[in-house]
């Protein structure tokens, strides 16, 4: 008889912290910086408590420098440490992105494999709500075109404490992205530790009609648009990435060789996006298996509005999704 764990519910920021504390418990290499990380107990509160424990030394209040904490990072990843680099928010990642893409990437590849780079850059992407152009952007399918690194948008609180785990104990440089408005969520988690593999994607509702692809806090339109397509007898499948590099091709294909549709449903800009390149996969590996074209939902191709107004309909949601699926089914 297999013994199962006691689960326990929990928010998203305390899965966050429960990783990165048992984890610096585990391995005294490991250290947290960032702004307001410390005594402040994060911007989010994703580090509460992690001061107390484990002192000034390892949980770090950097300026506000994201180009000078980066950089000191990277280095001290390539000396033996494995530092966790928190982002307010990864738009102001875009201040150290030479010290990801050019350093934290490459080294490995450049010094011949004497060197790597075990760290993990997280932190809140996309939108936030009114928080302007400047603020709500994402930045996955920029980080993702980048050889060296992993790209990881956990979407609840069971898969960013079992991913954030696997992502520290990476060897290689690891994109972390939540968001401010999951940080409250709640979930159920083992109470005893678990990891989730980095690259795996999970199918989070089985159906036969149509398949879903999503990540991070945009897949709960897609539960919400399963949940009112079901009372119209529309079976959906929804498959959440949780990684975005490496990409988990073959769950996506499976799915397809069932279903034979495919909608894909992310929150960034059309041009260059995840879809994008999830549709060139498809329509080269399962191309025969599709009884329709492709669809994508994104946000729309502007900036990020700050009227509300205007935000509800530059972000996808619910109904976006109702159509699409309806729409590479043939139905009005």
């Amino acid at each position: 008889m297999v013994k199962k764990d006691k689960m326990k519910t929990i928010q998203f920021r305390e899965a966050i912290a429960e990783a990165m504390s048992e984890e610096m418990r585990r391995d005294e290499s490991i250290f947290l910086v960032g702004e307001e990380v410390a005594e402040y107990n994060g911007a989010y509160k994703a580090s509460k408590g992690m001061l107390d424990e484990f002192g000034p030394k390892r949980v770090i209040d950097s300026p506000i420098a994201e180009l000078g904490f980066t950089g000191i990072s990277v280095g001290a990843a390539m000396n033996g440490n494995r530092p966790i680099v928190e982002y307010m928010t990864f738009n102001f990642s875009l201040v150290g992105i030479d010290q990801i893409i050019n350093n934290a990437a490459k080294i490995r590849q450049m010094s011949g494999g004497q060197l790597n780079c075990p760290i993990v850059f997280r932190g809140p992407t996309g939108s936030a709500g009114q928080l302007g152009a400047t603020h709500s952007q994402a930045f996955e399918n920029w980080y993702a075109n980048t050889p060296g690194l992993k790209v990881v948008i956990p979407s609840n609180p069971y898969d960013a404490k079992g991913l954030l785990k696997a992502a520290i104990r990476d060897d290689d440089p690891v994109i972390f992205m939540e968001s401010e408005q999951m940080y409250g969520d709640k979930g159920e988690i083992p109470e005893g530790e678990y990891i989730v593999p980095i690259g795996v994607a999970d199918i989070k509702r089985e159906g036969t009609d149509v398949t879903i692809v999503s990540f991070g806090k945009i897949i709960k339109e897609a539960y919400k648009a399963a949940d009112e397509l079901e009372k119209e007898g529309i079976s959906v499948e929804i498959i959440d990435l949780r990684t975005i590099r490496p990409m988990d091709h073959q769950a996506i294909f499976n799915s397809i060789k069932k279903t034979n549709r495919l909608v894909v449903l992310e929150e960034s800009w059309p041009f260059g996006s995840i879809a994008s390149e999830i549709t060139y996969q498809v329509q080269e590996n399962v191309f025969d298996y599709l009884d329709a074209p492709i669809k994508r939902i994104t946000t729309a191709d502007t900036p990020a509005p700050y009227s509300p107004v205007l935000l509800e309909e530059w972000l996808p949601n619910s109904n976006d999704v109702i159509k699409a699926v309806k729409e590479v089914l043939y139905r009005k």
